[in-house]
């Protein structure tokens, strides 16, 4: 290995995290957990200051989607991918529509496909770096697609399709919710993570239901179909509706999280994030089209994701080392997603990162990229 390349102090970001997930964490929220101790913490979630916690962070995600009459907020323990289990149980009658054009729209359309007692799913797919979009399609009572497919950068549009009677949409909104607007009410069922966007850690799912998608919940439940208790969504809305998770919830996610809130509503809410993440990733796609050994990897500028930007490298720059020297320097988490095996670079833009460190970056970037140019 080569010695390393050092990058002027002048030309660094105040802070060097730019991961894909979870996102950087900021001085703030950290702040908050302390300030939890030993009030929340290590206090028992069925009494008032877990529920409180809870209460504030889903009547704060209402706030910040402005919610239309009738939606919930809900929440229940682990992750996006027990969601999509959840789904499979709680959410599909029969059949699901997915569309696939990355790593995680896939996976959740695999999650119903092989589930025994549903029919065959229908996969739309498209290529990496490219969207595919629900079409209404006969015998389909769910219809799922990424908002924003994190693996690759593309974003797609959040839009009911025409003509599917009463069929519900699942959008999968984990690296999109809080860093890009949304019409919710498009929506029957918007689900995500708070690791990205709201700079918090794992462990938790969250959901945005509408009146439809309550009633399906409400209905599967009732029809005696088996599932496990944890992955009944019927639970985890009672249980939600009384601030409340099945198991005890990652508290010091909750806190992480309603500080993150706190600050995004104080700043103004949808659209001051929306446009921060915005201008961070138009930073970085400014940049990579105006220069010669860079390319954005989403080729049609319309699906490029404004919380989660990916370019493509030029062979003369490898992007292995161009990171290792970069982490070097306290540079880091701008790795590809690995299964693509492109060279390429992709930089997590959530409203936490400042876009002033997105410039720093890019200089940084030049600047090793130029030494091993030349």
């Amino acid at each position: 290995m080569t010695d390393i390349i050092q990058i002027p102090a002048t030309l660094l970001p105040r802070d060097g995290r730019f991961g894909s997930g979870p996102s950087k964490v900021r001085d703030a929220q950290l702040q908050a957990l302390m300030a939890s101790q030993p009030g929340v913490l290590g206090t028992s979630h069925r009494q008032a200051p877990v529920k409180d916690l809870v209460g504030d962070v889903r009547a704060q995600l209402a706030q910040l989607f402005a919610i239309p009459e009738g939606f919930e907020v809900i929440l229940g323990n682990g992750g996006s991918t027990m969601f999509w289990d959840a789904a499979s149980f709680s959410l599909v009658r029969d059949r699901a529509q997915h569309c696939a054009f990355g790593e995680f729209g896939a996976k959740f359309a695999k999650a119903t496909d092989a589930a025994p007692h549903l029919g065959a799913s229908s996969i739309r797919t498209a290529a990496p770096g490219s969207v595919v979009l629900p079409e209404p399609e006969d015998g389909m009572d769910v219809y799922a697609w990424p908002h924003n497919e994190t693996s690759t950068g593309a974003i797609a549009p959040v839009r009911r399709p025409a003509g599917i009677g009463d069929a519900i949409t699942v959008v999968d909104a984990t690296s999109a919710a809080g860093g890009t607007r949304v019409d919710i009410a498009q929506t029957d069922v918007y689900y995500f993570a708070p690791q990205k966007s709201f700079a918090s850690d794992g462990g938790l799912w969250f959901a945005v239901l509408s009146p439809a998608g309550i009633a399906r919940i409400e209905e599967i439940a009732a029809s005696g179909r088996w599932m496990p208790e944890s992955l009944s969504l019927k639970v985890a809305l009672d249980n939600s509706r009384a601030n409340q998770t099945l198991n005890t919830p990652a508290v010091a996610t909750l806190v992480l999280m309603r500080a993150q809130l706190a600050w995004m509503l104080e700043g103004g809410g949808m659209d001051f994030v929306a446009q921060r993440s915005a201008l961070s990733s138009g930073h970085l796609y400014d940049w990579a089209t105006r220069t010669s050994w860079a390319t954005p990897f989403v080729s049609d500028a319309a699906y490029r994701s404004p919380v989660v930007a990916t370019i493509d490298l030029d062979d003369a720059v490898d992007s292995g080392e161009l990171r290792r020297h970069l982490r070097a320097n306290g540079v880091v988490d701008i790795d590809p997603y690995r299964k693509l095996g492109r060279n390429q670079i992709r930089v997590g833009v959530y409203p936490a990162v400042d876009p002033e460190d997105v410039e720093a970056l890019i200089a940084c970037i030049d600047h090793v990229a130029g030494r091993l140019l030349a």
